[in-house]
């Protein structure tokens, strides 16, 4: 069946809302010569991307005043990036049967997740995922009224859906299109960079944030300085998609994870992510997942010279195999160290990385099929692996050429490149090994709540995940805990905001905003201080050549020096700052500075306790156990340590303390005996909000 065009049109342009309900400043803070404008509300939200915009609309029906803060009006991650294969999870999808167990065990299957986040968020799809439904996004159905759903990474029963690689933006687009007839109201081109904190100890709570708003800028307010002040603040802006120079993540990405390490809020699981081939940042950023790789294009290589590489066929021992392997990338995207074993679909990754090494661009050419291995026979789709011929006949997909294929089981995929100036069925593609997401993040309870009092982290902010995760249940995450932070927030009686009168009285919160100020004059007038581009360049070379996807152990601690060393000469130098319109992005840089050296602090100590290899990582070293082979032989120089199966049953702890990073290690949450849970004993802790607590 030929799929219009209209409805190919309409699930890849997808227009977002354009008007909003603008919030305007309740009282003006005089600060010296400034005049400051203060924002109340009962809860703040920073961030209007798909997790985010659910906790805004969760919060506004539960009739909280809450106010979205965000950089740019829907726009982030989840609206501008993605994969085919950015899905939501459901129970009892299975046509084997599933429950809530069993998905739980799928999401923490490779360790270091809380075993009571993982219930939770089981237990939370169905509801996150009826009311995405509800709202209006177009998730398909058979017949029957039944989802329909496909198996993805880290998923051994088939329980994701999509709506095609704009799942994500779609999501954001209905969640927008709610809060604006909820009447949520929004603060555009709002860039937060410091949290407000009061009281110390275990006594520190949220008190609010200081932000650079560009529609605040005035004769009186030149940097556009403003103050949010609120009992009760959701982290939502995503994760440091700028920590990587290797990155699918769209540009301007820093998230919340530098904001909140800033403020002494607890990071979980920081050396966790997921690595995998996309398209490279400077043109259009996608994961090349799905059926991208399920067509089995031609991956190959072109030298300085304009040469040709079949480089693949260096590695795989047969035609066959090499083209199950590029089809497997299609629900194995996400690199896997065990997967450069045993010529698995992990050794794509490997090769295309050792390739790249060599200054040569990698290409998919989805009008050839794989070219053959030196000495074996051409591809044929008469010689494909039973999983890889069922996949296709299952598909209608036996078909001459990978873009035939790939047209036949995902036309969006084309139109998606070509909206975006690429014609994939004419041209080939240009793409890399990148950084896509942070497993780890914020530490937070089971109500997204951190370990400072009354501000919530969720979504990519949020470190939810283990070691792996099954493909879209980041999205599913983000659902679910912006509904379960909404609850939380709404069954407590806060506070109200403070007022500009009782700011001024609260000694600790004015001399948090006066510092800040003070920081901003200082950066405007610093000759001598550290040049941003320079700051951007050094954590992003640092991070992708010392922390990615291959690591070498020995090299970790000389990197992490170099980080604490950045972060030493930010203090003591400051950044220069250039123009007022570069004050936002000075804090941002000194978040992302920080954040880096958290996440090599939390690696290195990995590493010295004798962590090996896992999830999205290799820590090489001529001491590893495990060899990749390829054709050719063993490749040595990716000898890399094993896990210890300890360390899936504890999690590492980082927190920013007296201008140093101190490492923890902690074991697993468990989750409570189910069988001592009964209505009637249980139903008083729902009607008195006890449960809550």
């Amino acid at each position: 069946m030929t799929i219009p065009q209209e409805t190919l049109d309409q699930l890849t342009h997808v227009p977002m809302p354009k008007h909003v309900a603008k919030r305007q400043p309740d009282e003006m803070l005089q600060l010296g010569a400034d005049i400051i404008p203060v924002y109340r509300s009962e809860a703040l939200v920073i961030g209007s991307g798909a997790a985010g915009l659910r906790a805004a609309v969760e919060l506004r029906r539960r009739h909280i005043d809450v106010l979205v803060a965000t950089q740019t009006l829907f726009w982030g991650t989840s609206a501008c990036s993605g994969s085919d294969k950015q899905t939501l999870h459901t129970a009892a999808t299975s046509k084997q049967g599933d429950d809530f167990i069993k998905l739980a065990q799928a999401l923490g299957a490779g360790g270091a997740m809380d075993a009571d986040t993982a219930y939770v968020e089981a237990v939370g799809s169905i509801e996150a995922f009826a009311g995405l439904k509800y709202i209006g996004l177009p998730l398909p159905e058979d017949r029957y009224g039944a989802i329909l759903r496909y198996q993805t990474d880290h998923d051994e029963a088939g329980r994701a859906t999509s709506c095609g690689p704009r799942t994500s933006r779609l999501m954001v687009k209905v969640l927008a299109e709610e809060a604006i007839r909820l009447g949520v109201s929004f603060v555009d081109h709002s860039i937060v960079i410091r949290l407000l904190v009061v009281g110390e100890g275990r006594e520190r709570k949220i008190a609010g944030a200081i932000a650079i708003n560009s529609g605040d800028r005035g004769e009186n307010n030149p940097t556009g300085l403003a103050i949010y002040l609120c009992p009760s603040l959701v982290l939502a802006a995503g994760g440091p998609g700028e920590l990587f120079r290797d990155s699918v993540y769209p540009k301007r990405c820093f998230g919340s994870l530098g904001l909140g390490l800033e403020a002494g809020i607890t990071a979980v699981n920081l050396t966790e992510h997921q690595f995998g081939i996309g398209t490279r940042r400077d043109e259009f950023p996608w994961n090349l997942s799905g059926t991208y790789v399920q067509c089995m294009p031609y991956i190959y290589s072109v030298d300085d010279h304009g040469n040709e590489h079949n480089f693949l066929a260096q590695y795989y021992r047969t035609t066959q195999e090499l083209a199950a392997n590029i089809f497997r990338k299609g629900y194995q995207w996400p690199i896997h160290a065990t997967r450069m074993l045993d010529f698995g679909s992990s050794l794509v990754d490997l090769a295309i990385f050792s390739e790249s090494q060599s200054g040569r661009t990698i290409l998919m050419d989805f009008n050839r099929n794989p070219q053959p291995v030196a000495g074996d026979e051409p591809f044929s789709l008469e010689r494909l692996d039973p999983d890889v011929a069922l996949y296709l006949s299952n598909n209608d997909a036996l078909l001459a050429l990978p873009i035939d294929r790939l047209r036949r089981m995902n036309p969006l995929a084309i139109e998606l490149y070509k909206y975006h100036g690429q014609d994939i069925s004419q041209s080939p593609l240009a793409f890399n090994v990148n950084h896509q997401h942070m497993n780890g993040g914020l530490a937070v309870d089971i109500w997204g709540q951190t370990s400072l009092s009354g501000c919530y982290a969720i979504g990519e902010a949020a470190g939810t995940h283990g070691v792996t995760r099954p493909g879209g249940a980041a999205l599913n995450a983000g659902q679910v805990f912006g509904l379960r932070c909404a609850k939380q927030i709404a069954s407590q009686t806060p506070p109200p905001p403070l007022a500009v009168t009782q700011l001024l009285a609260v000694t600790q919160l004015h001399e948090q905003i006066a510092q800040c100020k003070a920081e901003i004059v200082q950066g405007l007038s610093n000759e001598n201080g550290l040049n941003l581009q320079q700051i951007k360049t050094d954590i992003q070379r640092r991070m992708s050549d010392k922390a990615g996807f291959i690591c070498y152990a020995e090299e970790v601690s000389g990197a992490l020096q170099a980080a604490q060393q950045l972060n030493q000469a930010i203090q003591q130098r400051g950044i220069t700052i250039l123009y007022v319109n570069k004050v936002a992005v000075s804090f941002q840089w000194r978040h992302m500075a920080l954040a880096s050296e958290a996440l090599l602090t939390a690696l290195d100590y990995y590493i010295s306790q004798g962590g090996g290899s896992r999830g999205a990582r290799a820590i090489c070293s001529d001491k590893g156990e495990a060899v990749p082979e390829s054709r050719q032989g063993p490749l040595v120089d990716y000898r890399f340590i094993t896990e210890k199966p300890e360390h899936r049953q504890q999690q590492l702890t980082v927190t920013y303390q007296q201008g140093k990073f101190v490492v923890s290690v902690s074991s697993l949450r468990k989750l409570d005996d189910l069988n001592t849970i009964f209505f009637e004993k249980n139903w008083p802790d729902f009607l008195t909000g006890a449960l809550y607590r």
